[in-house]
Formats: C-alpha cells, sequence, structure tokens
C-alpha cells in the first residue's frame, strides 16, 4: 500500500507545535515589564548606596580598604539577577508543561491572561457537542414518503458545508447510495439552503428561513417544540412553497463535557454556551451540561458581537471553538481556546490551542496559569527580599564580597529551582 506525504518539514503539524512553543517560551509576560520597571530603579538606588557606603566608611573610618570592600559587597549582594529570572524561568517551564499536556500556548502574555479568566464562551457544536450530528427524526407533513423526503433533502444538502446539513446528505448517501448533485444551491448563513433538485424548489432550515421566504408553517409549532425540547435540532422542509417535512438532527454531548464545565464553575469561573440553534434546543443542550447562561439563535457573524458585550461588562473573556465561524470570537475575547480536532483557522485565531478535543483542558489550562502566576510571585518576593535583606548587611560591613556573591548567586539557584518545581505540577488535578 502507498503513503502520501501532504505536509513536510516546517509545514508539519509537530514542527508547528515545536515553533509555538519556542516563541511562547521566549515571550513576555506583562508582569515581566513590572520586574523590568523595578529593575531600572532599583539599579541606580543601589549604586547610590553603594557610593554612599563607600563615602561613609572612607569619612568615619579612615579606611579605604574597608569603604571599596563594603560598597563591593553592596553591589554583589544587591545584583538583580535573580529579578531578571524570577519570570522568564517560570514562563518557560509552564509553557513547556503546556505543551506536555495537550495545551499550546501562544506566548507569555496569554498564560498570564489566563490566569484572570473569569468568563469562558463555549461554542455548542464541536466544542461541547461531539460535531457529529445524526438525522433521528424524518416526519413527513403531507403526502410524500418519508424516503423520498430523506432523498431530496439529501440531495439538496450535498454541497454543504454545515454539519446538520453533513448529516442529512450522510444519512441519504448511506440510505440511497451515490446522489446526485442539485441543480441549484445556495447556502444561506444561520438560515438553511435553498436547492432545486428534480425541478422542485426546495428551501430546507430555520424557521427564520421559512418566515423569509414567506412559506405558511402551517401547524408544525407543537411537533417542532416536542422535538427541540429533547434536544434535537428540527429543520423545516418546504417544496415548491409549502412546508412538507421536518428533519430533526441531534448531536451527542462529548463525555466528559459536563465534568468539565463542573469545574470551571467550581474554579469560580462562570460559564456561557453560545449557539445558533433555536432557545428550545440550546436550553436542552445546556440542561444536560449544567450550564444555565445560554446565547442562542446567534448568527455565526454576530458571535464576536456578544463576546464583546461580555467584555464591556467588565468580565475577563475566553471564547472556546473550533470552526471557522468562531474565529472572530476567538479574536475578540481576551483569551482564544481552539480545539485541536478543529480547522486550523480557529487555531490561527486562537492563542491558546486544546490539542485534546475534551473540555478538561479549559480548567487545566486555568489551573497551569494560576500555578505558573504564582511561582513568578513567589520568585519575585524571593528575589526581592534577598537584595533587600543583604543590602544592610553589605552596607555595615558584615558581608565581604565573597560571601555577599555566594548569597547573590543563591537567590538565583532558589528561583530557578523554585520554577521547576512547576514540572511536578499536574493541571488535570483538583
Amino acid at each position: 500500500f502507498k503513503f502520501e506525504a501532504t505536509k513536510v518539514g516546517k509545514d508539519t503539524v509537530l514542527a508547528q507545535i515545536i515553533k509555538m512553543v519556542e516563541e511562547a517560551q521566549g515571550s513576555k509576560a506583562p508582569i515581566q515589564k513590572i520586574a523590568d520597571q523595578v529593575s531600572g530603579v532599583f539599579v541606580p538606588v543601589v549604586i547610590g548606596i553603594a557610593l554612599l557606603t563607600f563615602v561613609l566608611w572612607y569619612l568615619v573610618a579612615g579606611d579605604l580598604t574597608s569603604a571599596i570592600v563594603s560598597a563591593v559587597s553592596v553591589l554583589v549582594i544587591a545584583c538583580p539577577c535573580a529579578l531578571g529570572l524570577a519570570t522568564p524561568t517560570a514562563i518557560m517551564v509552564g509553557t513547556g508543561k503546556g505543551a506536555e499536556n495537550g495545551i499550546l500556548i501562544k506566548g507569555g502574555e496569554y498564560l498570564e491572561m489566563a490566569y484572570k479568566l473569569n468568563t469562558v464562551v463555549l461554542d455548542k457544536t464541536g466544542t461541547i457537542t461531539k460535531g457529529e450530528p445524526e438525522v433521528t427524526d424524518s416526519l413527513t407533513l403531507g403526502e410524500l414518503a418519508p424516503d423520498q423526503i430523506l432523498r431530496w433533502a439529501a440531495i439538496a444538502e450535498k454541497r454543504s458545508e454545515h454539519p446538520l446539513g453533513v448529516a442529512i446528505y450522510e444519512k441519504g448517501k448511506k440510505e440511497y447510495g451515490q446522489l446526485p448533485d442539485a441543480d441549484e444551491f445556495t447556502a444561506i448563513p444561520g438560515r438553511g439552503v435553498m436547492a432545486m433538485v428534480e425541478g422542485k424548489a426546495i428551501y430546507l432550515g430555520t424557521r427564520k428561513l421559512m418566515l423569509d421566504q414567506e412559506i405558511d408553517l402551517g401547524m408544525t409549532e407543537t411537533t417542532i417544540a416536542e422535538l427541540e425540547d429533547a434536544g434535537k435540532t428540527a429543520m423545516l422542509m418546504a417544496i415548491d412553497q409549502k412546508v412538507e417535512a421536518i428533519i430533526a438532527v441531534a448531536d451527542t454531548v462529548k463525555e466528559n463535557s459536563g465534568a468539565a464545565i463542573a469545574e470551571l464553575q467550581q474554579m469560580g469561573v462562570e460559564v456561557y454556551m453560545i449557539t445558533g440553534d433555536n432557545r428550545r434546543t440550546a436550553a436542552a443542550i445546556a440542561k444536560q451540561v449544567g450550564i444555565t447562561n445560554v446565547l442562542a439563535e446567534v448568527l455565526p457573524e454576530h458571535k464576536a458581537e456578544e463576546v464583546e458585550k461580555l467584555k464591556k461588562q467588565g468580565k475577563i473573556v475566553a471564547m472556546v471553538g473550533d470552526g471557522i465561524n468562531d474565529a472572530p470570537a476567538l479574536a475578540t475575547a481576551d483569551i482564544g481556546m481552539a480545539i485541536g480536532t478543529g480547522t486550523d483557522v480557529a487555531m490561527e485565531a486562537a492563542d491558546i490551542t486544546l490539542m485534546r478535543g475534551d473540555l478538561k483542558t479549559i480548567p487545566a489550562a486555568i489551573r497551569l496559569s494560576r500555578q505558573t502566576m504564582r511561582k513568578i510571585k513567589q520568585n519575585l518576593f524571593w528575589a526581592f527580599i534577598y537584595n533587600t535583606v543583604g543590602i544592610p548587611f553589605a552596607a555595615f560591613g558584615l558581608l565581604n564580597p565573597m560571601i555577599a556573591g555566594a548569597a547573590m548567586a543563591f537567590s538565583s539557584v532558589s528561583v530557578v529551582t523554585n520554577s521547576l518545581g512547576l514540572k511536578r505540577f499536574n493541571p488535570y488535578k483538583n
């Protein structure tokens, strides 16, 4: 048998992962800028203290050697090496640990921002659910036989790229084998499709599509409501301006979605679900996974607007999605998280890529961020405390340069050792 290499060298997934991790490890987190600003003030102050120490020792003790030794001790003990290592060492270990656990973080700023998150918006299809919907019901409302309805619907959806359309086509293909192309086909985003099939004008999609085409819905509302309350997406099929059938499609919730959402809520993170589905279907799916905040009937092009509204309320928002239509919302959010099993466009727009399709990587990413920030703060504390405590001892002549050098080196070693402690951290463990 034969293998075909679709991508080689720098274009492979592995090469892209390596590149992303290397860039992240070399990037600066915003907290590093604070350390840089402090160093910018700290260094001139230390030089001033060293000069003052020299002058006072020389004038008071009249001993040039003691004056030089004490001034040098001040400079050595105050060397801000540990301050410079505090943040980058933790960022390097944190991003590396993330990569080990299927969490690819594009930069230090995103690792830090994840620590502040208090709101997560989850796309439904392909994120909360498996994104592999199946036809569950094909209900005829007129004289047409159910098999004829399914065959025409499958032909109409053959060129559709929407998961629900693909599900109908795959069902028809399974039942009837190879299907011909529609004579005409038009995808109507957020509504459905229009197709000419064997001389019939077919509209297949939402209520809004039917209302836009001025097609009477008849007595379909009760049946639609029953299907939607069961968590199914009901699509109306009109042939020559008359509703002839209702086709229901259901998507299965991922195994760990409910547990992951419960974890996020326990961590104090507010969870929203965003979907283009109608409110009943959306509410049924949300209930299954324990979500109370539902943004339903949101067209693909309006997802970014919904994320922006949450940001204006003062929330730090992460958007999690997997499709091309999620890319604008991923870019708009404070942190965009793309499911690694999704599209390349979504992963390119995201700040964090979750290589596993499992939603448990979301709380894991937040835990990793929080632990990394905890390490950075500990590092900064130890770096400052060494300098603060050591300078007075050196200024009063209680430290010679050799001991000061050892103490300074020990402070750097303690900071690096503390950062390396992240390697033992398990982000999936509560």
